[in-house]
């Protein structure tokens, strides 16, 4: 039995779903629909990672966890203005600072794992409510700060076990404290709960005549439709391709840009698609449409 055998079984037992990571990195082997193929089952783990000794993915939401990383900066790397504060230098330091200013003592009797260069994930139960906890970066949105990363529902980790070798460094990702996990802090979670949707309304589609009208209308409103139901994860991809599609049309000169990009910013904003990286995507879209320009006739 190799080692990420063991720490994979190991994670199982606790309830979390893992998955394969390539050997020696951090991304899913490729092909491999990591979202929908995660699994506690003790036997095709041994199927698995028996045959190959696998780094070891734990899929954050469907194992109830929200895991903290606190990481190092990469050489050369200091804070950026807001966290150039007296013995700040990495992600365990901003949330020590983030503890001081709620008057809350440091999260860290709970299962810990160091990561290869030094940093530290700390372990954590999710805390019930919906939408559940979603994943966060740096000072990015509701995130926490400078070098600390949060992995909740539609992310993962690497787990203990897991040897990686990148050029920016090799190491293991070694368990330090083999608590039980503790459940979040609840001043944590709600830090870290983002912030509510806008009052839902339908986005009003004005209905053209013919059958010309009839062709665009459907076609904006398949559009609208696939970006509401846009399963999760997949909201922008989703909003790409619809861009794309009626980009075809706008550079063909069957619907106006403005009233177009209007439509889908609404529908992508109402579906939690921050603006500003919507307004983005649409324009790109919009771009990529515009190679394959398509008119409908009268």
């Amino acid at each position: 039995m190799n080692d990420q055998l063991r720490y994979a079984l190991a994670a199982a037992t606790r309830g979390w779903h893992v998955f394969p990571l390539v050997p020696g990195g951090k991304v899913p082997l490729k092909g491999w629909a990591w979202k929908e193929r995660n699994t506690t089952d003790p036997e095709l783990i041994r199927r698995l990672w028996g045959c190959r000794p696998f780094n070891i993915g734990i899929a954050t939401g469907p194992s109830r966890l929200v895991v903290i990383d606190l990481d190092k900066p990469k050489p050369g790397e200091t804070p950026p203005p807001a966290w150039a504060l007296p013995g700040v230098t990495d992600g365990a330091d901003v949330l020590a600072v983030l503890c001081e200013q709620a008057g809350q003592p440091l999260p860290f009797d709970t299962f810990t794992v160091t990561t290869r260069r030094g940093g530290i994930h700390l372990y954590f139960t999710a805390p019930p409510g919906d939408p559940p906890l979603g994943n966060t970066s740096g000072d990015h949105g509701n995130g926490l700060g400078w070098k600390i990363d949060t992995r909740a529902a539609g992310g993962y980790v690497v787990g203990p076990g897991s040897v990686v070798d990148l050029p920016d460094g090799a190491g293991p990702y070694e368990v330090t404290r083999r608590d039980e996990v503790a459940p979040l802090p609840g001043w944590l979670a709600e830090r870290l709960r983002p912030a509510p949707l806008p009052p839902q309304r339908p986005v009003v589609v004005p209905l053209r005549t013919g059958r010309r009208g009839a062709y665009l209308d459907a076609a904006i409103r398949a559009s609208l439709d696939a970006i509401a139901a846009a399963p999760d994860g997949s909201l922008n991809t989703t909003l790409y391709g619809a861009a794309v599609a009626l980009g075809q049309l706008v550079a063909g000169g069957a619907l106006d840009a403005t009233d177009t990009e209007g439509l889908l910013l609404e529908a992508a904003v109402q579906t939690g698609h921050p603006p500003t990286q919507a307004r983005r995507t649409i324009q790109s879209g919009f771009r990529a449409g515009a190679n394959r320009p398509r008119s409908v006739p009268a």
